[in-house]
């Protein structure tokens, strides 16, 4: 019987105990003396929501499949126990074995989003482990960052040893064996991070410097030491289909985010919409066999008992199975109580014919995403998407029956005028206006569409990454003429207008395109008390602003400028595949207002060609 980190009595002061004991059905218990290596695997945020993520379970899955390595999960403690941890001393364990993370191998933390660097240093804090990676000794894991944010590494440089940049299904395994032949060897922990920088995609912060000009900008950027490489690859796997895929994933053991059986169906996205960082740096867009997929649906809810099925991706209107695999899953778990999930589908016949046969169309809504209220602003950011499309789109919503839409806008965009924030309640009005077309005798009551806005972030590897942003004061007003808009809309009953917390978005910004500077500012947010930060009931502005002030530095600096045209930016040590160039020529043409066609209506030499497959071949061997 396995002893517990916490006692009984610690459990029952608690909300969710479940979330800290370990056992669910699926996960994978080993004996440590037969294993070599130990890995810790963290998302950096609560049970429910680092249960839900696809990355992780693959990486899990993965390193399981080794004899020689047991991965087990840690997540961040909610604020309540975080307390007691302290108090106590006691450290932070990992769920399978409830052994301190202190004596693993390993601490791998998944950096899905900027709001989350606080609580990367709380699951430092209460492993004991030294928060900076200078003062950690060979007696301490490696501490290892991978997921989206290591696109720009910089904020948390100091922090972690390595960063994983890219696909992590390409050379874990290479890092693992080149860590099994160190841990016996008697050599320094340095002499092994020497070893692990020679591999391709992996960046050691602490071999590089970089040095800045008078302005406070990036001068250079350079290796200190002769394994460090000038650049750092992003590593890709271009064949999905054949790569590892959890047949057995975890069961959480109460309610997660996303309780369902997830099929990722294919990497990448053949749109260039010029505010999305993701479409940029997953590219080439690579599709896995529909075959292995309907198998994968089969074996995955047998062997977790979901009553849910989603298909993951970034676009799935866009895979080109898409219809034969729809099909499949309608026919093979209608009248099983299984639920088909299809986010990021476009909206049109096809989908709409789909959604009508998997959903129950009285509960459900259907979501938009315009991103911006006029036509001018869509072709800014290289939506491709008309006001046809949309208005046509909701039309055939309402004549199938749906009365319910969403729509998800951005606000602060480049070259964004009032015009065009007015739009986003004459677009949605006009959306209403479409519903009430049809005659009143086959309507289902009122429709109720809910625009909603985040403000915009300039994300690295975009074509927006040389874009200024506003202040949070800026963001605040425009989100009023919008609502005051939406007030003066004939249909206005039936609208319903939500927005983003700015302040949040400001530090998002700063996170997003720091450098190293910015990761003394996190520590210092962390030391004041900042933690869960992405959470509005435990986000404090005040102390991130004093957190700034205690470390002289300026969030107007990161936020405020448009960058110059050959500044160098804290991420530029890194390929990606997509050139510099091509996102320049992108931001031009987002400044002329002009669409780049789809990947597979035209080839813009974005770059990703040289990884010799995917979207790029399609057709042409």
């Amino acid at each position: 019987m396995r002893k517990l980190a916490l006692s009984d009595d610690i459990l029952m002061q608690i909300e969710k105990p479940a979330r800290y004991i370990g056992g669910e059905v699926n996960s994978v218990m080993k004996d440590p003396s037969e294993v070599d290596i130990r890995f810790a695997m963290c998302f950096p945020d609560v049970y429910e929501i680092g249960m839900s993520h696809l990355g992780i379970q693959i990486l899990y899955d993965m390193f399981n499949r080794r004899e020689d390595t047991w991965c087990e999960r840690v997540y961040s403690p909610w604020t309540d126990l975080d307390k007691i941890l302290h108090e106590k001393n006691i450290p932070l364990f990992a769920l399978e074995s409830q052994d301190p993370i202190r004596d693993f191998d390993f601490l791998g933390i998944t950096i899905q989003f900027e709001m989350c660097y606080t609580n990367i240093l709380q699951i430092l804090d209460l492993s004991q482990i030294p928060l900076h990676a200078s003062e950690r000794t060979e007696a301490d894991p490696i501490v290892i960052g991978g997921g989206p944010c290591t696109y720009n590494p910089e904020p948390l440089a100091d922090f972690f040893d390595i960063f994983y940049i890219g696909e992590g299904e390409t050379v874990y395994d290479e890092l693992l064996d080149a860590y099994k032949v160190w841990k016996n060897s008697g050599k320094s922990r340095k002499e092994f991070l020497e070893t692990a920088a020679q591999i391709e995609g992996l960046y050691v912060p602490a071999f590089y410097d970089p040095e800045y000009n008078t302005d406070g900008t990036l001068k250079s950027f350079t290796p200190n030491n002769m394994h460090a490489p000038d650049t750092v690859k992003k590593q890709v796997v271009m064949d999905v289909t054949d790569t590892s895929y959890p047949m057995k994933p975890v069961v959480p053991f109460i309610k997660a985010t996303q309780d369902r059986v997830v099929l990722e169906i294919q990497r990448g996205c053949i749109r260039g919409c010029r505010f999305c960082q993701a479409g940029m740096i997953y590219r080439p867009t690579r599709e896995r066999n529909v075959d292995k997929l309907k198998e994968y649906a089969r074996t995955m809810l047998k062997t977790t008992g979901h009553e849910e099925i989603s298909l993951s991706s970034l676009s799935s209107s866009d895979y080109s199975e898409l219809k034969e695999l729809v099909t499949f899953l309608i026919n093979e778990f209608k009248g099983k109580g299984i639920n088909i999930s299809l986010p990021s589908l476009r909206i049109d016949a096809f989908s709409l014919d789909v959604m009508s046969k998997v959903q129950d169309i009285r509960k459900s809504s259907l979501t938009f995403a315009p991103e911006a209220g006029s036509q001018r602003m869509r072709n800014v950011i290289n939506k491709g998407l008309t006001e046809e499309d949309i208005l046509d789109g909701a039309g055939q919503a309402f004549e199938g029956g749906w009365t319910k839409v969403k729509l998800y806008f951005m606000l602060g965009l480049p070259t964004e005028t009032e015009e065009d924030m007015r739009e986003i309640a004459r677009l949605s009005d006009r959306v209403a206006r479409r519903y009430y077309e049809i005659p009143k005798d086959r309507r289902n009551g009122k429709c109720q569409i809910t625009a909603s806005s985040s403000f915009f972030v300039p994300k690295p590897f975009t074509p927006f990454q040389w874009a200024s942003m506003c202040t949070a004061e800026e963001y605040m007003r425009r989100a009023e003429i919008v609502k005051d808009e939406f007030h003066a809309q004939l249909n206005r009953k039936s609208l319903k207008y939500n927005w983003h917390d700015a302040q949040v978005t400001v530090l998002e910004g700063v996170m997003a395109r720091g450098d190293r500077k910015i990761g003394k500012v996190v520590e210092e947010a962390y030391r004041l008390g900042c933690l869960f930060d992405s959470w509005t009931e435990s986000f404090h502005n005040d102390l991130w602003m004093q957190a700034f002030e205690n470390t002289g530095i300026d969030p107007a600096f990161y936020n405020l400028r448009e960058r110059g045209e050959d500044e160098l930016f804290p991420w530029d040590f890194i390929d990606t595949g997509v050139t510099r160039k091509f996102l320049r020529s992108e931001w031009e043409n987002a400044m002329k207002e002009t669409v780049t066609p789809n990947c597979r209506q035209q080839c813009s030499g974005c770059g990703a060609a040289r990884f010799g497959g995917g979207v790029c071949y399609e057709g042409k061997n």
